[in-house]
């Protein structure tokens, strides 16, 4: 058991083992509060060095999951395992709207107990690689959510971690930036063996970006393994669900959500709820 431990740690950045993340919902309809499964008895590992595309349509889990993977949330039950320093890049993730662009990565390094230089060496970065210019001494509230992703995904790659967590961040703003940072992310992934979580709705970006997958559906892991294969029977079931009528995928949401709400009932998970 011990020799596993140690093989796991040194060739995974992430684990995840039977994670599930529970929440409290409060319906007008309703009474009583009901608990709702986002994540349920998920299991992967991606191993370092690896571009991992977590595909789903919305509402599936995948921001509960990145969010977990961050570290902003914690699993209702299950372990998780982060082998190095992780970052998240999202629209906003992390950013202070109040505080300028050069604040925030003020407040971002005296978080991390880094230094005034090493600071003043993450600034120079983000300046040149962001392209804001003068914005960077604006608040970010004044930012459009291109600008934000800039700045974001600017400060992430500043801080060089181990782990990036791509949250939907190269969605936004124009394509000649999303372009340049796809462009940056293959250069570390081929240099610099970083792991790299990467989370759109962009098949085209994925299927060109990712190493491996996982499919996530109704807070479950539906499949995972090569990207080819995954994204090949993910495609499909996207061309199902889009032709189906309002009414359909209205039904077939609230189908998955019931499931969901039921499984904590049968399984009596109630106690183990953290809000």
């Amino acid at each position: 058991m011990l020799e596993d431990i140690l093989y796991d740690n040194n060739e995974y950045a992430v684990i995840f083992d039977n994670v599930s993340k529970i929440y409290r919902l409060n319906d007008k309809g309703h009474k009583t509060p009901r608990d709702f499964y986002a994540l349920r008895d998920v299991s992967f590992k991606i191993k370092k060095g690896e571009v991992c595309g977590l595909l789903g349509i919305n509402g599936s889990g995948k921001s509960t999951l990145s969010m977990i993977l961050a570290g902003i949330q914690s699993p209702s039950k299950g372990t998780v395992t982060i082998n190095g320093h992780q970052e998240m890049v999202a629209i906003q993730a992390g950013l202070n709207g109040q505080l300028t662009g050069y604040e925030n990565i003020d407040y971002k390094g005296a978080l991390l107990g880094l230094s005034k230089n090493k600071i003043k060496e993450i600034k120079d970065v983000v300046c040149e690689f962001s392209e804001i210019g003068e914005f960077l001494d604006q608040p970010v509230k004044k930012y459009s959510s291109g600008m934000k992703s800039r700045l974001g995904f600017s400060i992430s790659l500043a801080l060089d971690p181990d782990i990036y967590i791509i949250d939907e961040a190269l969605s936004v703003g124009d394509k000649a930036f999303a372009d340049k940072c796809l462009d940056k992310m293959n250069e570390l992934k081929n240099n610099s063996k970083k792991t790299i979580i990467f989370i759109s709705h962009s098949l085209q970006q994925s299927r060109s970006f990712c190493d491996t997958a996982i499919w996530l559906d109704g807070g479950k892991v539906r499949r995972m393994g090569p990207m080819d294969i995954i994204c090949h029977n993910y495609s499909y079931y996207i061309h199902y669900y889009q032709d189906l009528s309002p009414e359909g995928k209205k039904k077939e949401n609230q189908s998955r959500f019931d499931a969901r709400v039921e499984e904590v009932k049968r399984k009596g998970l109630h106690s183990i709820f953290r809000g």
